[in-house]
């Protein structure tokens, strides 16, 4: 089974334990990425059963008011019943790196509003410790340099995201941030090293969900799909 049909199939199958999961119009918070973009697709049926949702980007936002969904403000909701997303990767305690997409800030947001946390993804992302994947961080673009050079101190290898469309720009987030991906960091203490990032000035947000942690992990394998509770 290739890795997009692992994709399709995980949301399709996170989509019917929602269903089951969570009563008619309640709220759902919904994510960025590519899992999440098929998970969309599949829900769009069933749109009018949930009262809205909230979005981490301005991509997946105007993806689900194509589909029908009513998009909320943040600001209008106190708490959520339910946040999906996808990770780059998750441990076995469903603590997660995110930020591929560079919408950490918000979906970290999200996600603190919510009662349980969702991670859909395929197989491929499940790891012993997180660090492989580049740790994004969101900076206010004063700070980029500083910042970069506190990470490298910590023996990570740093570099300036770069716009998809012109690589001769610098990726902007929804925050009008930058991103700075720092590879070569052994994350053994997930939630301390989330800690201590948040903690240099000019850091608006960094990839480490710890505090935000998932509750519950759809996966899909070559041989199907794995529901596991942390």
């Amino acid at each position: 089974m290739l890795q997009d049909e692992q994709k399709a199939l995980v949301a399709k199958e996170a989509v019917n334990c929602l269903l089951q999961q969570h009563p008619p119009y309640s709220i759902l918070g919904i994510g960025t990425g590519s899992t999440v973009n098929l998970f969309i697709e599949a829900l769009a049926p069933h749109a009018t059963k949930f009262k809205g949702v909230i979005s981490s980007s301005q991509a997946s936002t105007d993806r689900l008011l194509q589909k029908g969904f009513t998009v909320l403000d943040a600001n209008e909701v106190d708490s959520l019943d339910v946040y999906i997303d996808g990770a780059d990767e998750i441990n076995p305690e469903g603590v997660m790196l995110k930020g591929g997409g560079g919408a950490l800030t918000r979906e970290k947001i999200v996600a603190s509003m919510a009662k349980r946390f969702i991670c859909i993804c395929d197989s491929s992302k499940q790891v012993m410790m997180l660090g492989k994947f580049p740790l994004p961080i969101e900076v206010i673009p004063l700070a980029s340099q500083k910042v970069a050079s506190y990470l490298e101190k910590l023996g990570g290898v740093v570099s300036l995201r770069k716009s998809k469309e012109d690589p001769s720009k610098n990726f902007i987030t929804d925050n009008s941030g930058w991103i700075l991906d720092v590879a070569g960091l052994k994350i053994t203490d997930p939630k301390a090293l989330e800690t201590e990032l948040n903690q240099i000035p000019g850091v608006i947000c960094n990839g480490i969900f710890a505090q935000q942690k998932a509750t519950q992990l759809i996966v899909s394998n070559p041989a199907g799909v794995e529901i596991i509770a942390f």
